[in-house]
């Protein structure tokens, strides 16, 4: 086995080391160059649909993490192998890592507003890989015995000390050029020394009964910190605020192009509205309820008159992403925003700063745009986004749905009044009703927490007179408009899952 072992590890020490020397140019001097993040990024894209959604399906808001994690694991296991290659048969080794470094150089180049320079930290990878492996190799075979040499030129200590010492100086590099991003520090230091404006119009008082005191019961206003983030960014943009800049362009009279300072004099509004991921499963938690402060879209785009033909606005972010929004949901008096502040605190980095897009009723594939810097009027006839060329719907309004969160599924509950508990909601229509129903009786009606607004979900809750055993319980909403909320299970795929959310749980 140290046949393979002893080789393969020279190749993991030659790898790492090159990812980490890259790193640090990445870090210091190549910003958007970084190959863990790039070819990440790369394989975001490539992946399809239904991996992404299994992905997301099995670790939520934990993809991002578990994409790094196998990404190393396959360089891992690549280098070594490339090791092991370089000992039995080289040159074959060093071409691999080659070939490596060919895909980072790709993954670099081909990301929006990247260029040639974006890929040196990957070709540099390569390179110093490549020349650590031959070195690292043909110190290998010096360990052999020979006839002027018995014991060998160079002792195995030595060999296995230097390959130590070049996979622990790639790990410290690696760790010290993540750790010291320059765009992400930049803007984090930023962010910690911005103060919001003063809204020129607050949201509404939350009314006193909106909310249910109940363990377990998702709150009503989501904080920051528990808020999901889906989204397509492995690192997330460093943008200065003073860098930072709106354009609207496209099937309109007049450009418009707006700075942060511009927007910030501008006159804010605090709104409060709950968005929602299309992946969120029946029953899921992508979805979670925030007061936003920012400017009415609807009188940018009036500055700009679009053309009547136009029928949607392609939102583009710092990072390349884009998504498509109907027209409509942005000018037709809802409260859809260019956010930057959430729950009284500047954007988190992690959820657009400086700013964002916050359009209450339709899903965040086709609206909820972070770290917008362009708005395009233009016609879905002409132009598709990120997620609809890969096969998701046009428009994505929001489906009606609700969940139980109280009782956990699976949780025993003593017999007797149990609360059963959840949220449930239809942004920009809201909700008028939740039933409960217990394994195949009647549908008895819940008892809804007061509305903050159509745009946001409501909790309701309901008393369950408990029998021993094992129960199914289910809950439907009924929007205003008096739409029943369906039972039909569907996918997420290709306007958001449907279907109805049930739980069981023991009465002992």
């Amino acid at each position: 086995m140290t046949d393979f072992w002893r080789p393969a590890g020279a190749g993991v020490a030659s790898v790492l080391a090159g990812v980490g020397a890259a790193e640090l140019v990445s870090a210091f001097v190549v910003q958007n160059g970084s190959p863990v993040l790039t070819v990440g990024a790369l394989l975001i894209d490539l992946a399809p649909g239904w991996v992404k959604e299994a992905v997301i399906g099995l670790f939520g808001t934990g993809d991002k993490a578990f994409l790094i994690v196998s990404l190393a694991v396959v360089v891992i296991i690549g280098a070594g192998l490339a090791g092991w290659l370089e000992r039995v048969r080289p040159p074959v080794g060093r071409i691999l890592i080659g070939a490596g470094g060919a895909v980072g150089v790709l993954a670099a180049v081909t990301r929006s507003g990247n260029g040639i320079v974006d890929a040196v930290p990957s070709a540099l990878a390569a390179l110093v890989g490549i020349l650590l492996l031959g070195w690292l190799i043909g110190m290998l075979r010096d360990t052999q015995p020979t006839r002027v040499a018995p014991l060998g030129r160079v002792s195995r200590r030595r060999f296995l000390t230097t390959s130590a010492a070049t996979a622990t100086a790639g790990a410290v590099a690696l760790v010290v050029g993540q750790a010291v991003a320059g765009g992400f520090r930049a803007a984090s230091a930023a962010r910690a020394a911005f103060h919001l404006p003063r809204p020129a119009r607050t949201a509404p008082p939350i009314p006193p009964g909106a909310s249910f005191d109940i363990p377990g019961l998702s709150p009503l206003i989501t904080p920051n910190a528990d808020f999901y983030r889906i989204d397509t960014a492995l690192q997330i943009p460093g943008i200065a605020p003073e860098d930072w800049r709106l354009k609207i362009t496209g099937m309109v009279e007049h450009e418009v192009e707006l700075t942060f300072a511009e927007l910030l004099a501008l006159p804010l509004e605090e709104s409060t509205t709950t968005l929602t991921c299309v992946s969120n499963e029946v029953g899921g938690d992508l979805i979670g309820n925030a007061t936003w402060l920012g400017y009415p879209i609807r009188h940018l785009l009036a500055r700009a008159k679009p053309k009547p033909e136009a029928d949607m606005v392609l939102s583009t972010s710092q990072d390349g992403w884009t998504a498509g929004t109907p027209i409509e949901a942005l000018t037709d008096g809802r409260n859809a925003i260019l956010a930057v502040g959430m729950n009284g605190q500047p954007l988190p980095l992690e959820h657009g700063y400086p700013v964002r897009m916050v359009v209450p009723g339709l899903y965040g594939y086709v609206s909820a745009t972070k770290w917008v810097v362009s708005l395009e009027v233009t016609r879905f006839d002409q132009h598709t986004a990120y997620w609809t060329d890969r096969g998701w719907s046009e428009r994505g309004p929001v489906k009606l749905s609700s969940r139980i969160d109280v009782p956990a599924s699976g949780r025993q509950v003593n017999a007797g009044t149990v609360t059963v508990a959840g949220v449930a909601w239809s942004q920009h229509v809201g909700v008028s009703a939740v039933h409960v129903r217990v394994d195949e009786g009647e549908w008895q009606e819940a008892t809804l927490a007061d509305a903050i607004s159509p745009d946001t979900w409501r909790q309701w809750r309901y008393a369950w007179q408990a029998t021993p055993g094992t129960h199914t319980l289910r809950v439907r909403a009924t929007d205003a408009k008096g739409m029943v909320q369906t039972s039909t299970v569907r996918d997420v795929v290709p306007d958001g899952a449907t279907g109805l959310h049930s739980i069981q749980v023991t009465v002992a």
